[in-house]
């Protein structure tokens, strides 16, 4: 298949574009780089070193013959030069990882606020306006995630997007319907993704087109088969407190001697899937469109839960590391439980990777050789969810003000 990935540039698009490039798809990227942009804002890199767009796709050329090719393209601004290159394009699929991804970034200030609902809503609905209006029946595949559930307890399993109900009539009578699981985002971030799921749902209903929502859980690991083929296709690797994913700052944290951060009581629940597992499901789903006219597919894309203590408890047992326990600085319950069904991966043949001292060694492996690289400074996650939360947070989990007046 031609097939368009759409913010390829990034932590899951890359090793995806490589995945499917390695299955013989003829791929195509259209990024706006602006993940490094926001490395440069941070003040922060990759803990991985990246070589620019161009130079990756070189070098996945010289490995294998073939070719990646990259269109500058900024889906939230640039509807008419989305819609050209569709048109002349007319991919069998599109891949939609072409949002900003990360909830503390979104919470940072109202700059930021606006700037996640700017771009992440105005490129998925320039993506689905451009479908339609070409009336190209290409499968779109979405990259969303378990946030837009929500973490409360509710004593059930999360159902795979849609919930079956009974309503009451006026006559007294109770009619079984099935509705999108109720939304329950926990930042502005999340917020994104539950608008995504209503355009959706809409453009599914009134033009036909034929979508895939996947509800991804907390990604982890560094490499996939294709990333270890050539020390420059190695994926983006974030540490710091806002991209950073909690089991790689864990790991990290382990791996240059800084305490691991635990906030809150830790009992947090998440969802949690391996990178590898991430690209497969992506094909898997890619392998099985809906068909036109059909509602939205929503599958639960995660292979296990943790609890953040029980995931930091482990580490440090494995490397020795210390626990700090930190205020949270976002707004959540403290504790909560999370079940989630997902049969539908496991259905179409997904063997999932589970967390094993193996890999987890890996990405110690990773971090000690690129410590180097590391700014201490920008390991502490200190973007609050409010003002009031702002004044708790602890900016100094290694207490390096306190050694220095001692």
């Amino acid at each position: 298949m031609k097939i368009a990935v759409m913010g390829g540039d990034g932590f899951i698009g890359w090793p995806t574009s490589l995945h499917l490039s390695d299955a013989g798809h003829d791929v195509h990227i259209l990024d706006n780089l602006s993940r490094r942009w926001i490395d440069t804002e941070l003040g922060v890199q990759s803990l991985t070193p990246m070589d620019s767009i161009q130079e990756r796709t070189r070098i996945w050329h010289a490995e294998t013959g073939r070719r990646i090719h990259f269109n500058l393209i900024d889906l939230a601004k640039d509807y008419e030069l989305l819609k050209k290159w569709l048109s002349e394009h007319r991919p069998d699929a599109v891949i939609h990882f072409a949002e900003q991804r990360a909830a503390p970034y979104s919470m940072k200030s109202d700059r930021h606020k606006n700037y996640t609902v700017n771009n992440n809503v105005s490129a998925t609905h320039n993506l689905l306006n451009a479908l339609t209006e070409l009336n190209l029946d290409a499968h779109l595949i979405h990259l969303g995630t378990m946030g837009v559930y929500g973490y409360s307890t509710v004593g059930a399993a999360i159902p795979e997007g849609y919930l079956p109900v009974g309503i009451e009539t006026a006559a007294g009578e109770t009619v079984s319907q099935e509705i999108l699981y109720p939304s329950n985002p926990g930042s502005i971030y999340h917020m994104t993704k539950c608008l995504d799921q209503l355009l959706f749902q809409f453009y599914a209903k009134n033009d036909g087109l034929r979508i895939t929502d996947l509800h991804q859980g907390i990604v982890w690991g560094t490499h996939t088969e294709q990333t270890r083929r050539h020390a420059q296709l190695i994926n983006r690797f974030d540490y710091d407190g806002d991209y950073g994913t909690v089991l790689n700052r864990f790991l990290i944290q382990a791996a240059i001697g800084y305490p691991l951060t635990v906030h809150g009581t830790g009992g947090q629940t998440r969802a949690f899937i391996h990178i590898q597992d991430s690209v497969r499901c992506i094909e898997l789903a890619l392998k099985n469109p809906p068909a036109r006219g059909a509602r939205v597919e929503i599958f639960n894309q995660m292979t296990e839960t943790h609890r953040v203590r029980d995931l930091a408890q482990m580490i440090a047992g494995i490397s020795g590391a210390d626990i700090a326990w930190l205020p949270n600085p976002r707004k959540e319950a403290a504790e909560n439980e999370l079940i989630v069904q997902n049969e539908k991966f496991r259905i179409l043949g997904l063997e999932p990777i589970t967390l094993e001292a193996g890999l987890l060694g890996e990405i110690v492996d990773v971090a000690k050789k690129f410590a180097y690289r590391v700014d201490r400074s920008r390991v502490p996650a200190v973007s609050a969810w409010t003002k009031d939360i702002a004044a708790t947070i602890n900016h100094d989990p290694e207490g390096k003000r306190l050694k220095s007046v001692s």
